[in-house]
């Protein structure tokens, strides 16, 4: 695998500090303990500028190359909190902080791009700067959009900015990418619906909000199988439904939950309007009362064009084209950095952890052997986007 060969020589450094992370997990924004080891190492580094507080508790670090005739700035983003679960892996580095873990390979995610950041540091070949994020928060958070609405575009002048996950299932040295939409749009809704409750054995004195609940169950899902266009995608789950406390009542008032999924904001306006108008008219239909409150979750992660072909290209130049999947499919799950990306164009790839446990599970864990490769990745990309002159 052609990585780059110093950072071969400190691949042990990297993983080490991942290992760190790994150990001490922190959730949402309370991540002050990895934002104050991300920052020292910065700073060891000899980082031109470190900035600590970004929307709340993110850390960026600006590295100025050995000439700045272009003026531009390449943002480079990690996320760096954890997950509510309780860890199973059986490591020796396995989380000391009860219910919590680095389920989803933040801690690899922050260790990269501090090798990154090292590296870059030390060389500097190239003409510009390049401002290295770690986000905190992207687990529900919103801590990319807490991030850009604290000025992180402009005040660092990014013109450009790009993320990296990895992903279980793709091979150890692979990457994956797509053009638009590569991660879902997470919107949730809370359906509540009235009736009129009544004693179980006389139903016809009462509007059963449970018989309204199956057929609004039913009916959203043609939302999608008979509103969506059948070649774009869209994902409506009911996950929960509460009604009732009694065998021998019909309840008065039934809630469910959920959530839809949507790769283009046409998609996604188009659910929500449909939902909004067919549930009300279903319920009314039995002679019950329902409304929809609609939350917007984070936005589509759309990959722009240009930067889509640029990232592309810099992994096939890394480890091959035949390693590098240009037109994988989009995933359903959600991820924050959308907001970085509707602010500035983009993109967003997958680096392969390969045969390892799925993303979010308690016996997951980032593999180390992927580090040489996502950080030979952030290096080449940083040095193709800002040519030295």
């Amino acid at each position: 695998m052609p990585v780059i060969n110093r950072i071969a020589e400190f691949h042990a450094d990297i993983a080490a500090w991942r290992q760190t992370i790994h150990t001490n997990p922190e959730l949402l924004y309370e991540v002050h303990k990895t934002a104050a080891f991300v920052a020292e190492k910065l700073k060891a580094f000899g980082v031109d500028e470190i900035v600590t507080g970004m929307g709340r508790t993110g850390v960026v670090g600006v590295i100025k190359g050995k000439t700045n005739t272009s003026g531009k700035t390449v943002g480079l983003r990690a996320d760096m909190d954890a997950l509510p679960i309780t860890e199973r892996t059986g490591k020796p580095y396995a989380s000391k902080n009860d219910g919590l873990m680095h389920a989803c390979g933040h801690d690899g995610h922050t260790a990269m791009l501090l090798g990154a950041a090292r590296y870059l540091a030390e060389t500097r070949n190239f003409d510009g700067s390049v401002a290295v994020i770690f986000q905190p928060a992207e687990e529900g958070g919103g801590g990319g959009k807490a991030m850009v609405e604290d000025g992180l575009m402009e005040k660092f002048g990014i013109s450009e900015v790009f993320g990296m996950h990895n992903m279980p299932g793709i091979p150890l040295g692979h990457f994956a990418i797509r053009e638009g939409g590569i991660m879902a749009g997470t919107d949730e809704f809370v359906i509540d619906i009235e009736g009129h409750g009544g004693h179980a054995a006389m139903p016809n004195l009462a509007i059963d909000p449970v018989i309204v609940s199956a057929h609004i169950i039913t009916g959203l899902q043609t939302l999608v199988s008979r509103n969506v266009d059948p070649i774009r995608s869209a994902v409506l789950s009911v996950t929960t439904v509460n009604a009732g406390t009694a065998h021998n009542v019909i309840p008065r008032t039934a809630r469910l939950t959920g959530t839809v999924r949507t790769l283009d904001e046409a998609v996604r306006n188009l659910m929500e309007e449909n939902m909004k108008r067919l549930v009300p008219q279903l319920a009314q239909a039995f002679g019950a009362k329902a409304s929809v409150a609609y939350r917007r979750g984070y936005p589509v992660t759309v990959n722009a064009p240009e930067q889509t072909q640029f990232a592309a290209k810099v992994a096939a130049e890394l480890v091959g084209e035949e390693r590098v999947n240009p037109q994988v499919d989009a995933t359903m799950g959600g991820e924050d950095f959308a907001y970085m990306l509707n602010a500035r164009p983009g993109a967003y790839i997958f680096v392969g952890n390969g045969d390892s446990s799925d993303l979010h599970t308690d016996t997951y864990d980032f593999n180390d052997e992927a580090i040489p490769t996502g950080v030979s990745y952030w290096v080449r990309l940083a040095e193709r986007a800002l040519p030295a002159q």
